[in-house]
């Protein structure tokens, strides 16, 4: 282990391993935006919900099509491929790691995350139809800053499930991904935006 990462007390390398276990998800991320400024994989963007209605209302709407969880399934699991692979063998990355990505299956776990995140993104979607929130709309009174936190936190929800599997989800692991998620989703979608990436900036 290098002096630096002995030098940092325990908190510390468990706050830094928690940055990076979200590496992945930027793989993800990029990936799908791509997909949308370029019009990839067109044949996937059918609504998942597959345009049923219940009472009246989209289940999800058009927005949440199939391509979402496919290639942020694929871009996570590559990103994820890549920290395993290539990045372990960096000692200072290595040394923050929560689990030793070299002897997992990189790309399973990856593309099992990456498409839960996106998936539990679902139930928001649900519940918005519900009140009557267009896609890619915010909920507003006394909704808003529930629908804002959800919006920006239920990739974790996801996320966190599947790697809970070879990471123990502790409270500063998970309040370390809660506050990054925060302070950057809202960031990155607004940059996304701007590049063309993204359909809306919320």
């Amino acid at each position: 282990m290098p002096a630096s990462a002995m030098e940092l007390p325990d908190w510390a390398r468990e706050v830094a391993g928690s940055v990076y276990l979200l590496f992945p998800l930027v793989g993800g991320a990029l990936l799908h935006g791509a997909c949308m400024k370029w019009g990839w994989l067109g044949a996937l963007r059918r609504p998942i919900d597959g345009g049923a209605r219940w009472r009246g209302r989209p289940v999800f709407g058009a927005n949440k099509t199939w391509r979402g969880p496919v290639t942020v399934s694929a871009g996570t699991a590559v990103f994820l491929a890549l920290q395993a692979h290539v990045l372990h063998r960096l000692e200072a990355l290595a040394a923050i790691e929560l689990f030793d990505s070299s002897h997992v299956s990189a790309l399973l776990l990856g593309a099992a995350a990456g498409a839960a995140a996106e998936l539990a993104e679902l139930p928001n979607s649900f519940v918005k139809r519900r009140l009557g929130v267009v896609p890619g709309g915010t909920a507003a009174g006394a909704w808003a800053a529930l629908f804002y936190l959800w919006d920006q936190l239920d990739l974790l929800l996801g996320y966190w499930l599947v790697l809970s599997w070879v990471v123990e989800p502790t409270l500063l692991r998970v309040a370390t991904s809660v506050a990054v998620v925060l302070s950057l989703h809202p960031l990155t979608t607004l940059i996304g935006y701007w590049l063309g990436l993204r359909p809306t900036a919320r």
